[in-house]
This record gives structure tokens, sequence and C-alpha cells, in this order.
């Protein structure tokens, strides 16, 4: 395995470029402002009405419409929804594309599942960082950076994957280090992680052992300290270190009893299932569901989100994070 760096990219292949970034959310404000910080010529592209048009305006951005910014530019990053990227593209980037431009993602999803297809004398690459978009701005800010996945799809250039990491240099991602994937592994990997491990599997995991112990008589206050608020103590351990770095880091107590304990809750029968939400990963089972969910209005996600506000694991939780001075409120 290859890992790029600072002296592998560079950024003036970029800043020969006319940049526009499609959307401002997450990852979108982050590209922007660090490609804007790293003197290349980027524009941010929103829907006139778009609620972010002043916000991107007012952090010094110029702002166009989509199709204006399709016409003008001849690299377009697409950081929108998966769910909604297909319906742009077609619609408002597609009819502006011009031979020899490049198109760019964050993520595989679209490109992976054949919901956009390029022409085949465009360019395709991926720039991924692998953290959400507020750290690749403070980051970037701080003077270091995020790693990042670059991909190539598309490349009738000939010089996309230098495109790719003079991007990756521009927000950052060259301080901390660019690995080279593809597509199929970037999407794959991704929302099995997502599905499995980071936002489903802990999350259930939380919930069952907060739900055993109020079930088993202990305070909510407790049960949600133990099950939820110490998890990021944890998490920061693993970050910090792997497996043996939390290990060495807690009690001979906690590192006995997890090891003993932990295979015991989750089980063989848990990687059986994991093994089956690859396989709808891989044969593009679930991505048919979520956007033929989306199509329809979304009545499950609506559902699902509401039993996960009225879990009364959300319920003590707030009121637990309201005395918590140090934490960063969101909106």
């Amino acid at each position: 395995m290859q890992v790029y760096y600072d002296a592998d990219a560079n950024l003036e292949l970029l800043k020969s470029k006319n940049i526009a970034v499609i959307g401002y959310g997450s990852q979108g404000h982050a590209h922007s402002l660090n490609l804007k910080d790293s003197g290349v010529n980027v524009v941010v592209a929103l829907k006139k009405d778009s609620a972010s048009w002043k916000k991107a305006e007012d952090a010094g951005l110029t702002v166009k419409t989509v199709a204006e910014a399709a016409e003008w530019a001849n690299v377009i990053m697409i950081l929108l929804p998966d769910q909604i990227q297909k319906e742009v593209f077609d619609a408002e980037i597609a009819p502006y594309l011009k031979s020899g431009d490049t198109l760019a993602f964050g993520h595989g999803f679209n490109i992976h599942y054949k919901q956009i297809v390029p022409a085949a004398d465009i360019n395709v690459m991926m720039i991924a960082p692998k953290s959400p978009g507020h750290l690749v701005r403070r980051t970037y800010t701080q003077g270091s950076g995020t790693p990042c996945l670059i991909a190539i799809y598309q490349d009738p250039s000939g010089v996309t994957t230098d495109l790719a990491l003079a991007w990756a240099k521009g927000i950052g991602g060259t301080k901390a280090g660019v690995i080279e994937t593809n597509f199929k592994d970037e999407t794959e990997t991704d929302l099995f992680g997502e599905q499995a491990v980071l936002c489903g599997g802990s999350a259930e995991l939380v919930k069952m052992g907060f739900e055993t112990l109020v079930e088993g008589g202990y305070a909510p206050e407790l049960a949600y300290f133990e099950c939820m608020h110490e998890l990021k103590l944890i998490v920061d351990l693993y970050y910090e270190g792997g497996l043996s770095r939390m290990n060495y880091s807690v009690s001979d107590t906690a590192e006995y009893g997890g090891m003993t304990r932990g295979p015991r809750v989750v089980t063989q029968a848990a990687k059986k299932e994991m093994k089956k939400i690859l396989e709808e990963v891989q044969s593009g089972q679930f991505a048919k569901e979520w956007l033929d969910e989306y199509k329809s209005g979304q009545p499950n996600m609506n559902k699902l989100r509401q039993e996960n506000r009225e879990h009364p694991i959300e319920v003590v939780g707030a009121k637990l994070r309201s005395m918590m001075s140090w934490l960063i409120r969101k909106d």
C-alpha cells in the first residue's frame, strides 16, 4: 500500500482550473474553505433559495447556482446527499459537461451503483476524507489535516490521479496521508462500516445495555453514564492506539471482564448477520432499498427517527447533557 504526502502532490495543477463544489454541508463547506485558503479558484454551487447561500457568501466564497457553476467550471465536486445526486446531476450538471472536464465525488455510491454514468470523455475521481467535515476544516486551520482516500474511475486525460492528489493537498489531506483505492471498495466498506459497526451496531449495543440496566432496577442516569457517556472515553483510546491501547489503559478487572464477557454479547451470530449485511451492500440490494425509500417519501426512515427520539436513553441523555457545560451545543 502506497501512502502519498505533501511532496507527492502538486497544488499548481488545481490552481489552473475553475473549481465548483456542489453543496455546502459538512464536507462541502470544508472542501470549499480549505481550497479557497489554499489559493484555488473555487465557487460554491447551491439552489437559489438555499439557506446556505448567505452562509457561504459570509465566509468569503463566491456562490452560483448549480447550472451556472457547472457551465463555468472544469472540475466539479459533487458533495450532496447520495439520494439526490442523480437528480441534480441529470438536470443541472450533465447538460454543461464538456469533453475533458473532471467530475469529483467524496463518496463512491452514485458511480459504483451506476446512478450517475458520465460520458467516456469525462475524468472521474474521488477524494474522500476519513473524517467529518468539521474536522477536515478544523485540522486544516490548525496546520495539519485528516487522512484521505482517492480513487480514479475514468482517466481519459491521463492526469486524473495527479489532480486527485492536488485536491487532497488543497484540503490538507496530504499532511496526514492519502491512500489510493477504487470506487467499489470505498463504497462497500464505507456502507458496511456505517451499518454494522459505527452507526448501526454501536447504537443498538448502547440501547440494549441501557435497557438491561434499567430493567434490572438501576437508575436511568447511571445506565446512561455507563453505556453511552463513557463510550467516548473508550473510543478515544481505540483511536489513539487500537484495542491494545484501550486494554492497557483500563483496569485489569475491566480488561479481563471485557475479554471474557464481550464475546458472549457480540457472538458469532452477529458476525453471520454482518456477512448478510455485506452481501446486501455488495449486491446493490441496500442501495436500491434506500433509493426506493427516499423516492417514496421516507416513511420507514421517519418512523425509525421518531422511535429513536422517543427512546428513554435519549430522554435521560438530553437532561444529563444539559448539565455538561463543556459540551459544544449544536442546533
